[in-house]
């Protein structure tokens, strides 16, 4: 049974949350729904997790991502943490395949030059426009590259940002975009209308970097801590 003190923390708030994601949503041919907390194993990772870093009740600024990827938060629970990080970084094991993902890789270079997880964790909180993820035929799919799923999923994610900035601590003026392209556009789009955020920060996003911008990485890594600390 939670204590009421428990209930005000942050690592209740956003366990809670994520626990009670049930999206309906019209899926086209081939297109799966990716819950990572319908999975024992990054269920419990995920608590370990949130009650290490959030069990405070400090506001933390929010940075939202695209929709969790097969092989980071798809397994661990955990946003852009991979088994690796989530070991070697955050000291959370288990019995996961040791896999790494790109973007993990990036985001935990920028926590490292942040000043490590538990200063990086304490001012920040990941999330993403579509808590859940999505796979077509097995594989990645953001949620805005089928035109039907984009529609349909608005809803959801209008849902998921006003359900989190009313149970997870925020100041609530300033939000970070995971992504410089579609992501932001639509996300700007959405807080056109809505008004959620007085300013949304663009950045790129880590895939993007680690992918197209290799040679760069320390460079973007600079560029984001700047940011974040801005």
């Amino acid at each position: 049974m939670k204590t009421a003190t428990q209930k005000l923390t942050q690592s209740y708030a956003i366990l809670n949350f994520y626990k009670n994601l049930s999206p309906q949503l019209k899926l086209g041919a081939g297109i799966g729904i990716m819950n990572p907390f319908s999975d024992a194993v990054a269920r419990q990772l995920a608590e370990t997790f949130y009650h290490k870093y959030y069990n405070d009740q400090h506001p933390r600024t929010f940075i939202f991502g695209i929709n969790p990827g097969r092989f980071g938060a798809g397994v661990t629970g955990v946003p852009f943490t991979d088994p690796i990080r989530l070991k070697d970084i955050c000291g959370i094991d288990s019995d996961l395949p040791k896999k790494a993902e790109l973007s993990s890789l990036f985001v935990y270079a920028v926590i490292d030059a942040y000043g490590g997880p538990e200063a990086f964790y304490y001012d920040f909180y990941i999330t993403a426009l579509s808590p859940l993820g999505f796979t077509k035929n097995g594989v990645n799919l953001n949620y805005y590259d089928d035109k039907e799923l984009l529609k349909d999923s608005e809803p959801f994610i209008l849902q998921c940002i006003r359900e989190q900035l009313e149970t997870i601590a925020t100041t609530r003026d300033v939000c970070y975009c995971l992504g410089e392209g579609t992501n932001y556009k639509i996300f700007q789009k959405i807080n056109a209308r809505h008004q959620f955020f007085k300013e949304i920060i663009p950045l790129p996003h880590p895939r993007w970097v680690m992918q197209y911008r290799r040679k760069k990485v320390e460079d973007y890594v600079k560029v984001y801590v700047e940011k974040l600390k801005g």
